[in-house]
């Protein structure tokens, strides 16, 4: 069934926000040098992490964060699917097994599931189907709501594809804007050029929490301000 027209338009970011996501090449440096400066952040105590990328990369583009994550105490882990090129059924099953191999590694202890982008989508719905093995979910600049097509990444959906339009399930997207039954932080940034930072709330709800922070899209894996509300959570 197609909702759209139950669902209020929001607008994918204007083209001076998408301009501007050119600053992920001065985030990544500065973080590089920056990241490892964590005195001044909580400490975790070896609890395990599974960060899951954004549509297009892979666990190479999220490895400055894990190892920030790592020099903190913590077991941080890429999620080993290679480049994600969106949700299949595979890729479904493998990410539920590798929850339970984490989970199981670490004694049984829950893990906490970070996405950046279309990975915060997948880290939701990991922890909807399996609650009782994930601790938290926390989403960096993820359209989790608002509308799936408030983005400026449907181009590269259709490139991916072999250019087949692609088809929106109004009805799916709806179930999955409710969170799941575990703690949510969904980072965003009112300057992200690629997904309309009104998409990547969550709902107002015992369990959950908005955190705005300053940054590209593209840099939310690399920004400081992201590696500390992450820690705090964590901790």
């Amino acid at each position: 069934m197609n909702d759209e027209s139950q669902i209020p338009a929001i607008e994918a970011p204007p083209l001076r926000l998408l301009a501007l996501e050119t600053r992920v090449l001065a985030e990544m440096p500065w973080f590089m040098l920056r990241g490892t400066d964590i005195a001044d952040l909580p400490r975790g105590r070896g609890q395990p992490v599974m960060i899951v990328p954004g549509f297009g990369a892979g666990d190479v583009a999220t490895l400055p964060l894990r190892r920030a994550l790592s020099k903190l105490g913590h077991a941080a882990y890429g999620w080993e699917q290679g480049t994600n090129l969106g949700m299949r059924p595979a890729v479904k099953n493998a990410l539920g097994l590798r929850l339970q191999k984490l989970s199981a590694e670490h004694g049984g202890a829950p893990v906490s599931l970070i996405g950046w982008s279309l990975g915060g989508v997948f880290v939701r719905e990991m922890a909807r189907h399996q609650p009782a093995l994930v601790r938290r979910v926390l989403t960096l600049g993820s359209p989790i709501s608002g509308r799936p097509d408030a983005n400026n990444m449907l181009a590269l959906f259709r490139l991916a594809n072999r250019g087949k339009p692609v088809n929106v399930d109004w009805e799916g997207f709806r179930k999955r804007m409710s969170p799941p039954p575990v703690p949510c932080t969904a980072i965003y940034s009112k300057s992200d050029g690629i997904v309309a930072w009104r998409c990547c709330l969550e709902s107002a709800a015992p369990n959950t929490e908005c955190v705005e922070v300053r940054g590209s899209h593209f840099g939310l894996v690399v920004n400081r301000q992201v590696l500390r509300v992450i820690a705090e959570r964590l901790a």
